[in-house]
C-alpha cells in the first residue's frame, strides 16, 4: 500500500466520511488506489507523497485553478501579505478594493459581501434575498451547497435534489420542518418554475445560468421577467460558472442580469474567497439580519483575488481555456467514434465531462482511473481547464487514452471481461456512507 492510501486508511478513522469535500474523496476516482494527497503542485501538473509526478487532466483542484496551480504573481503577492500580517483588530484595505473591483465588473451591482467558501456564500445570498423580498421559500435549480436551506428540498419528495448534480444526499440532520420551503425545478422548464411561484409564496428564485447545457427558448429572460412582475429576488450561481466564459458572471453571455450574483472558486485561483455581489436596494436587507464572521475578514482571500482578477484579464484566461475544453471535448468525440464507444459529451467547455452509454458506465470510468494513473495522468471522464493546459499536454494524454480506450472497445465487443481489467472496487457516483 503506497504512502497516500495509508494515510487516508488512517483518515477515515479520524475524520468522518474521510475528506473535506466529498468530490476529493479516493472511492470518486479510485478506491484502493488513488494516491489521495499531494506533496507539491506547479500548473497542471500534481506530486503525491511517494514524489510521483501527474499531469491533472480531471478536476484541477474542484475547478479552482483556472490560472494552474501556484501561480507566481497571484503566490507572490499572498506572501507579501502573509509577511506584513494576515490578521488584525483592523480590516484590511484590500475587501474595499475587491468590492470596487467587483462591482466595475458587474456595473448592475452595488454592494458586495464577502465570504470563504461556495457554501458560505449561497447561504449569505439566500439569507439576503429572503430578508429583501420578506417571504421565506425558494425556487432552485441547480447544486447550491450543503446547508439546511438547500438540503431540506430532500424532506419534500424524497430525493428532490438527485437531478441537481448528487443524487442519494440525505437531508439527516436538516430540521424537517423546513420541509416545502425549497423546492427544485428544472432548466429550462419554465412551465414548471411558472406553476412553482403561482402555488406558494415564492421570494427567492436562486438558479447556476448554467450547468449542463445551455439556455432555450429565452429562458433566462422568461425566468428574469418572472421574477420581476412578482416581486422575487433573482440570483444567479455563479460560483462554478464565473470567470470561465467571460471576465465576470457567464450570464453576460445571455444579456439577463440578477439582483445578486454569486463567485467562488475561480476567483482566488485556489486561496479562499467567495463574493455576493448585489443591488443596494436587495443588499441593504443584510443590515436588517446578523451575517458574520471572524474568517471573513482575514487578508490572503482578498489579496489572492485580487491580483487572480488581474492576471485573468491580462491573459484572457476565460479564452484560453474554453478554447483548450473545446479541443478535448471534439477529441473524445472522435476517440470514441474511433473505438465504436457511445459517449454523451456535457457542461460547459472549461468544465467538460462525459459519460458512456452502457451498463459498464462506472466500471470503464474506473479503469480509465487506474491505466491512466499509471501513465501519469490524474484522468476520469472530465476535463476542468486551466491556463497551464498547453497543446502538447492534451496530445499525451489522448495518446495514453488511446490505448485505455482500446480495452473498454475490446469490452464492448466481448473479448475482455471489465471485471478482470479492475484491480480494485469500482468508482462511487454519488453521495454514499463510508465503512
Amino acid at each position: 500500500m503506497k504512502t497516500g492510501q495509508k494515510l487516508y486508511k488512517k483518515a477515515k478513522q479520524l475524520i468522518p466520511g474521510g475528506t473535506m469535500l466529498l468530490s476529493k474523496r479516493p472511492e470518486m476516482f479510485l478506491p484502493d488506489n488513488w494516491p489521495s494527497y499531494f506533496s507539491k503542485t506547479k500548473g497542471c501538473e500534481v506530486w503525491d507523497l511517494d514524489g510521483n509526478k501527474y499531469v491533472d487532466m480531471t478536476i484541477m483542484g474542484i475547478g479552482t485553478n483556472t490560472l494552474g496551480y501556484s501561480n507566481d504573481e497571484v503566490d507572490a503577492a499572498v506572501v507579501e501579505v502573509v509577511h506584513k500580517g494576515n490578521m488584525s483588530t483592523f480590516n484590511c484595505p484590500e475587501e474595499v478594493a475587491l468590492a470596487e473591483r467587483l462591482i466595475e465588473i458587474n456595473p448592475w451591482a452595488d454592494m458586495v459581501r464577502f465570504a470563504r467558501t461556495g457554501g458560505e456564500a449561497n447561504s449569505i445570498a439566500i439569507r439576503i434575498a429572503r430578508a429583501a423580498s420578506g417571504k421565506d421559500k425558494v425556487a432552485i435549480c441547480g447544486y447550491h451547497g450543503w446547508h439546511d436551506w438547500y438540503l431540506s428540498a430532500n424532506h419534500n419528495k424524497g430525493d428532490d435534489l438527485s437531478e441537481h448534480l448528487l443524487p442519494g444526499l440525505s437531508p439527516s440532520g436538516v430540521p424537517k420542518n423546513l420541509k416545502d420551503t425549497v423546492y427544485p425545478f428544472h432548466y429550462n422548464n419554465f412551465e414548471e418554475l411558472k406553476s412553482i411561484v403561482s402555488n406558494n409564496e415564492i421570494g427567492v428564485i436562486k438558479m447556476e445560468v448554467v450547468r449542463n447545457f445551455g439556455p432555450e427558448d429565452d429562458f433566462l429572460q422568461k425566468v428574469r421577467d418572472l421574477a420581476t412582475q412578482n416581486n422575487i429576488v433573482l440570483i444567479f450561481d455563479e460560483c462554478t460558472s464565473g470567470f470561465r466564459e467571460t471576465f465576470g458572471g457567464i450570464y453576460k453571455k445571455y444579456d439577463v442580469e440578477p439582483d445578486i450574483a454569486m463567485y467562488g472558486k475561480t476567483i482566488g485561483n485556489g486561496y479562499a474567497l467567495t463574493a455576493v455581489v448585489g443591488k443596494k436596494e436587495v443588499m441593504e436587507a443584510a443590515q436588517t439580519s446578523f451575517i458574520s464572521s471572524t474568517f471573513w475578514t482575514e487578508r490572503i482571500g482578498p489579496t489572492a483575488a485580487l491580483k487572480t482578477l488581474e492576471v485573468m484579464k491580462k491573459m484572457q484566461s476565460w479564452n484560453i481555456i474554453t478554447e483548450q475544453g473545446e479541443k478535448v471535448r471534439k477529441l473524445w468525440k472522435s476517440l470514441a467514434q474511433n473505438h465504436n464507444l457511445s459517449i454523451s459529451v456535457s457542461g460547459i467547455p472549461a468544465l467538460s465531462t462525459y459519460s458512456f452509454n452502457c451498463k459498464n458506465a462506472m466500471e470503464y470510468k474506473t479503469l480509465i482511473t487506474q491505466e491512466m494513473l499509471k501513465k501519469g495522468f490524474l484522468a476520469s471522464t472530465n476535463f476542468y481547464a486551466c491556463t497551464a493546459h498547453t497543446d502538447e499536454h492534451i496530445d499525451n494524454y489522448f495518446n495514453a487514452l488511446d490505448s485505455v480506450y482500446k480495452l473498454l472497445s475490446d469490452c464492448e465487443k466481448g473479448n475482455r471481461d471489465i471485471s478482470d481489467l479492475l484491480e480494485g472496487p469500482v468508482c462511487h457516483s454519488g453521495f454514499k456512507r463510508l465503512n
